[in-house]
Order: C-alpha cells, then sequence, then structure tokens
C-alpha cells in the first residue's frame, strides 16, 4: 500500500513526562475511510499519543504525517485547520457558557455577532441527525458529565473535522443508539472521513473496526484486522493475560431493607423537574442497577441520597434512620437541603494578613459529601476528580476524608500522621493502588488506580450501602474486572449496592435487578439477562415495561 492511502501516519514518536515514559517510537498509521481502534490499558499512553496528532502536545522525538506532508502542530486549532478533531475523554468545555457557544469556540467565524437562534437551530439539528440529545442553551455547568460528553462529540462534528479521534463516544447511549451511531460512522467513513475509535468497551470494538491497533505500556505491542479477532484475544494483548468478562456470583441472598428511597421528588441544576415521586427499595446483600440514558435523573437520585441535592418531596432512609437532607454522623440539616440563594465565605490567611472573601450565588453549589460514616453509606461519585478526591492532595490525604474526625486517626484536634501513613500504606498494597508511593498526588494517577483509590476510602469505611455512579467509566478491561470484583465482594458480605451505570454490560454482570429510569421516573424492573436487552433499551427510550410487553 502506497502512502498516500493513509489519512495520517505517527513515525517513531516518544513523549517523556518527569519520571514517565508515555510513548516509546510508537508507529501508528490509519487508512483513508476506515474506522481505527486504539485500544490499552489506563495509563497505556493513548490519549498522549492521540493528544500529539490534537495538537496538545509535542513530540520529543518522532514525526507526523498528514497525506504525506509533514506537520507540526502547535495547538488544536492548527490540528482542526489540517481537520483533526479529537473528542476528549476529560473533557475540554467552558463550564459557565452555553452548549452552542462552546461549539463555535476557538472558531474565525461568527466574528462579531452571534445569530443565537440560528446557532441554536443548527445545533439542535446536529444534536438530531447524530442522537445526541442535549438543550442548545443550556451552559455547561448545568449538564450531566454524560451529557458533557455529547457536547464534546458535537463539538467535532460541527467544526467539520475529517479525522475524528473519539474518546469512548458510545457511552451516554443506548444500545438502539449505539447501533444509529455506527451506521452514522460507517457512512462518514463511506464518504471519506476517517475515525480513531477509543473505546474501552471491545464487543463496539470487535463491531465497528476495520483495524485495532493496541498499546501497552506505551508501545505498539500489535495491530490486526477487526474481522480477523476476538474480544478475548484484544483483552489478552491489553493486559498480558486472560479476563473474565463477566464476574462469577452466586444468587444472591437478600436480607433486610437497607436503602429505601419513598416518593423522592428533587430539581436538576437548571430548576427543572429531575425526579418524580420516585420509589425504591435495595435490600442487604444484592446489588440494584440503574439504567437509563444520562440525564434522566440517575445523577440526580444519587446526590439526592448523598445529601448533596435538596429533596423537593419523599424520603430517603438508610438502615432504618431517615436521613433526607441531613449529615448522618452529625444528625443536622445540611446545606443542600435548605435551598434558596447561597452566601460563600472564604477565608484566606497569608501570612499577617487575612483576606474575606463573599460571593452571592443564585444555584446551589455542590458542597464536599457530607459525612455519611456513622449511619454506614459509602458514595462513589461521577466525577472521579472533581468530587470523589481531591487531586492535588497525597494519597494519605484522600484515603483519611472519612476517617480524620474520628479516633484511631483523629485525636482531638490532631491527626496522627504516622498511623494515617501505615493504613494508607496498606490499603494500597490490598486494593493494588499502583503508584511510586503514598505521598504522590492523586492528580497523577491513572483513572482506574484513582478509582481504585476512591474505592479503597469507601469501602475501609464498612458501609452497609453503597451508592456507585459509573464506577468504571473510562477504565480499561483489567481494572473493570478488579471493580467489579470489589462490588461484589462486597455485596457478598451483605453491602446493599445501588449501582447506577449506562453501560448495559456492566448492569447485566454485576445486578441481581435492574431498574430502568427515564425523564426521573421507573418505567419498569427487569432481571438481568442478555435477552431483556432490547426491552430494556425500550424503556431507556421512554416505553414502559407494560406497553413493552402488551407490543
Amino acid at each position: 500500500m502506497s502512502e498516500s492511502q493513509f489519512a495520517f501516519e505517527m513515525r517513531g514518536i516518544t513523549k517523556r513526562f518527569p519520571g514517565v515514559l508515555a510513548n516509546d517510537n510508537v508507529d501508528f498509521a490509519v487508512r483513508e475511510g476506515e474506522i481505527h481502534a486504539l485500544l490499552g490499558e489506563n495509563g497505556a499512553g493513548k490519549s498522549t499519543l492521540m493528544n500529539m496528532l490534537n495538537g496538545l502536545y509535542r513530540p520529543d522525538e518522532g514525526q507526523i504525517f498528514i497525506k504525506d506532508q509533514a506537520v507540526r502542530f502547535s495547538s488544536p486549532r492548527e490540528a482542526i485547520n489540517h481537520g483533526i478533531g479529537m473528542v476528549h475523554q476529560h473533557f475540554m468545555l467552558v463550564p459557565t457558557q452555553s452548549v452552542a457557544e462552546n461549539l463555535i469556540l476557538g472558531q474565525s467565524a461568527p466574528r462579531f455577532y452571534i445569530n443565537y437562534s440560528e446557532l441554536e437551530a443548527q445545533v439542535a439539528e446536529l444534536s438530531e441527525k447524530f442522537g445526541l440529545a442535549v438543550d442548545p442553551r443550556a451552559k455547561i455547568w448545568q449538564l450531566s458529565v454524560g451529557e458533557q460528553q455529547r457536547v464534546e462529540v458535537l463539538k467535532m462534528l460541527y467544526q467539520g473535522a475529517k479525522i475524528l479521534i473519539m474518546d469512548e463516544p458510545t457511552a451516554v447511549l443506548t444500545p438502539q443508539e449505539v447501533t444509529d451511531l455506527f451506521d452514522t460512522l460507517r457512512s462518514m467513513t463511506a464518504s471519506g472521513h476517517t475515525i480513531v475509535f477509543i473505546s474501552h468497551k471491545l464487543d463496539e470494538v470487535v463491531a465497528i473496526a476495520d483495524r485495532v491497533t493496541v498499546l501497552q505500556r506505551g508501545r505498539v505491542t500489535a495491530t490486526v484486522e477487526g474481522k480477523d479477532t476476538t474480544k478475548a484475544e484484544l483483552a489478552r494483548l491489553m493486559v498480558g493475560r486472560e479476563v473474565l468478562f463477566r464476574i462469577q456470583k452466586a444468587p444472591a441472598q437478600p436480607g433486610a431493607e437497607a436503602l429505601v428511597i419513598e416518593n423522592i421528588s428533587c430539581e436538576n441544576d437548571r430548576g427543572l423537574p429531575a425526579l418524580r415521586n420516585l420509589s425504591l427499595t435495595v435490600r442487604a446483600g444484592e446489588v440494584v442497577g440503574i439504567a437509563g440514558v444520562a440525564g434522566n435523573g440517575q445523577t440526580e437520585l444519587a446526590e439526592v441520597i448523598a445529601g448533596l441535592r435538596a429533596a423537593t418531596e419523599g424520603r430517603v432512609i438508610v438502615q432504618g434512620q431517615e436521613v433526607t437532607g441531613k449529615r448522618v454522623a452529625a444528625g443536622e440539616q445540611s446545606e443542600a437541603s435548605k435551598g434558596g440563594s447561597w452566601d460563600i465565605q472564604v477565608s484566606l490567611d497569608i501570612g499577617d494578613s487575612s483576606i474575606n472573601l463573599s460571593k452571592g450565588d443564585e444555584r446551589p453549589e455542590k458542597q464536599a459529601a457530607p459525612i455519611m460514616v456513622s449511619e454506614g453509606l459509602a458514595y462513589i461519585p461521577a466525577d472521579r476528580t472533581g468530587v470523589g478526591s481531591s487531586p492535588n492532595l497525597s494519597l494519605i490525604d484522600n484515603l483519611i476524608l472519612k476517617a480524620y474526625r474520628r479516633p484511631p486517626i483523629g485525636k482531638g484536634w490532631r491527626i496522627d500522621l504516622s498511623l494515617a501513613r501505615e493504613q494508607a500504606e496498606k490499603l494500597v498494597e490490598q486494593f493494588n493502588v499502583m503508584t511510586p508511593n503514598v505521598d504522590t498526588p492523586a492528580r497523577l494517577l491513572s483513572g482506574g488506580n484513582l478509582q481504585k483509590l476512591i474505592l479503597a476510602r469507601e469501602i475501609s469505611s464498612r458501609p452497609k450501602v453503597i451508592i456507585a455512579v459509573y464506577p468504571v467509566r473510562g477504565l480499561d478491561v483489567g481494572a473493570i474486572e478488579a471493580i467489579h470484583q470489589m462490588l461484589i465482594d462486597e455485596r457478598n458480605r451483605g453491602t446493599a449496592i445501588l449501582l447506577i451505570s449506562e453501560d448495559l454490560d456492566e448492569l447485566l454482570s454485576l445486578s441481581d435487578r435492574i431498574v430502568v429510569v427515564f425523564e426521573g421516573q421507573i418505567m419498569g424492573e427487569v432481571p438481568p439477562e442478555d435477552e431483556r436487552v432490547d426491552e430494556i433499551g425500550l424503556m431507556m427510550a421512554g416505553t414502559r415495561v407494560e406497553a413493552v410487553h402488551a407490543s
């Protein structure tokens, strides 16, 4: 094959960061008009490699060629001018601006005047075309994590990228929408577009990819034809061993009611109804999965249970104790339950000076997670960096966030740092968190290791109820296997688990019951069986279980 048939080539690419060799002499070439999957464990170097193609990083060694022409990008804008766009796993959006405004950032037009009606109509049309529903007028901060990912996808499509790098693009889609998206991608490649498809869903990779390249520890270990490989073979190439895709678990032995949600209603960040008289029960020793497309109330449900969001109606009961809007440890009403405007007071001490900042804000800020330890509730949030951890703090500090107020770590106004270090080292070893040492800042961990760190902190508190929100989003098959096993081990110990996920494979693998939500209401409940996937998909799109069975 001549070089002219490649949309782009990356030859001998090496990239180093302090103490880390991210890419080591990588050769990666993608043909015009193909869907090329890029696989690898978290930390294998996929994002770094694509960030160099996208202009965010410059390679230390090697060259990039676009249709035989050597290029060197100094910014993503230069890359998009060459027809390369990337949908990042960690979003590149401006939270205070609208969806429509984010789509035109970095564009040369419009220059002086924005016709918002026309722009919003274009966004709505694009959203409908690709099945990525999102309100063009909504501010980014008002959107769920899944909805923000949709905006990233729409942004690149709006800017007309010919080479589109898609990082986990199906994480927020129903099975039917995934099928529609794949049809769209195939039509795009038929018309000359080129797709780099980064995903940890190996079933999707086998279904959509023309070729697959696997990275391991910064080096290319294999490039195979999509039609000639299997899910098991790709997993083995990624992690170097056989991987269990379905966790083996004994039938559940449900005990007493551990979590009871009674007629809960609440509003989202835009003041619109997010939950509508929703009721469900989770018993000790079972996993109840919540299925639904992002933005249908799942995140708000988790936040109401955790005390991060006010319920307008209803009750949350944990282990027989009502915790609606309360700090469980202190038994006091949390600020999240009071509603109204906020007055945020910040005091900074700098040397001999003191600075007081005050800000009134009409929208409720999401406070740090309340202390749910005493009533045995653990919360694994969707946002592992912004909510689940303090990225700039060490692993030690992150691991004691729920324990520093109480003995033996907390001793009055002091913290036993030697004991904190000892316990942190034990947890890092027990949960196989890959890190140089426990003094490492959490922000330097890969996604999978950061999630293990959060699980280590939450599970070590011996909870009776675990709220797990998208616990393996964006993780590789090895990390997924480990985290799924942790959750099943907790279930087998008698912990009640509410699992919120948009990944049907995950729900089918872990759940003992699956509840489907749409626009804040329960559409129905089904057992976790593969033959129910189409039925679940219809309910995720708004059809009640009775209507599904009637049809």
